[in-house]
Parts: C-alpha cells; structure tokens; sequence
C-alpha cells in the first residue's frame, strides 16, 4: 500500500515521542501490505473499526491515539 500525508504522521510522531516507534512500525507494515478488503485489515489489526466510505480507525499505543485512514483497495493507497 502507499501512504497519502506520510509528511503528516512524521509531523505528528515530532510532536508526540511517546507514540514514534508504534507510528513507525504502522506505516512499514502498511508499506508492505496489500489488502484488497476490510477483512485483511482485521486480520492484522483485531482492534481496527471501519466506518462507511472505506473508512478505518487504527488505535495506536493503547488507544490513547486513534489514526483514522481511508483506504482505496483498488488503488492500493492509504
């Protein structure tokens, strides 16, 4: 999958140490996935939740941070 705003979560993880190595490990492995439905996802990420229109919140460190992505199957981009 490609990531869309990958500036964006390098921006966040500056801003918030605690959650950097948990960010990190998150985009590689979206990096190296290749889900073509919402089953893949939850298969890696049990505690995923989907939301209409592709939709899917990742929670990060213990939920105490919630990363709320579209996905474009089709597309493979994140």
């Amino acid at each position: 999958m490609k990531i869309a705003g990958l500036k964006i979560l390098k921006e966040f993880g500056n801003r918030h140490a605690d959650v950097v190595s948990q960010l990190d490990m998150w985009i590689c492995e979206v990096e190296e996935a290749q889900w073509q439905t919402s089953n893949d996802i939850k298969a890696r990420y049990v505690q995923a939740s989907f939301l209409p229109d592709n939709r899917v919140i990742f929670n990060l460190k213990g939920n105490k941070y919630r990363l709320e992505v579209k996905v474009s199957y089709k597309s493979q981009l994140v």
